[in-house]
């Protein structure tokens, strides 16, 4: 099992969000928040039922996470002007100063997790991952294998 592409890519992300979440806590967010804030600074505007796709979560589940979020002041709902029923979600004014203690820690994670790797090979382990990455983004090439 352990000699499985995918048990340690699952094992390494895993792990990674683990690491990052640690971080989260101590600045007072859930891992899910961060999760939340930093998909919402990445595409301000975004509404819940796309949030919840790129969360890969139910939409009810973001919207109670919007509501706290809101509360708390890292968010805001403003009115969509396409859909007057709808509502966008935006980083706070003071949420950049979050999203930058974010990329610090995520660096900070990588750097960790990739201690005693070179460079090169630092670059070659990204541009594998980014090779299986757009593989499996194929939907031809997994049609092509597919038991008949």
């Amino acid at each position: 099992m352990q000699h499985n592409l995918g048990f340690y890519l699952s094992d390494v992300s895993r792990l990674i969000r683990r690491r990052f979440d640690s971080y989260a806590r101590a600045d007072g967010l859930t891992g899910a928040q961060w999760r939340v804030l930093l998909t919402v600074a990445k595409v301000p505007g975004i509404n819940q039922g796309q949030l919840a796709e790129a969360l890969e979560v139910e939409p009810i589940t973001v919207c109670r996470m919007i509501d706290r979020m809101e509360s708390a002041g890292l968010v805001e709902r403003r009115p969509d002007p396409n859909d007057r029923r709808a509502r966008l979600i935006f980083p706070a004014e003071h949420a950049e100063q979050l999203i930058a203690a974010a990329a610090g820690h995520g660096a900070r994670v990588i750097e960790s997790a990739t201690a005693g790797l070179a460079p090169e090979d630092r670059e070659r382990l990204l541009g594998l991952m980014e090779h299986i990455r757009r593989n499996l983004l194929d939907d031809a090439l997994f049609a092509s294998r597919e038991p008949a």
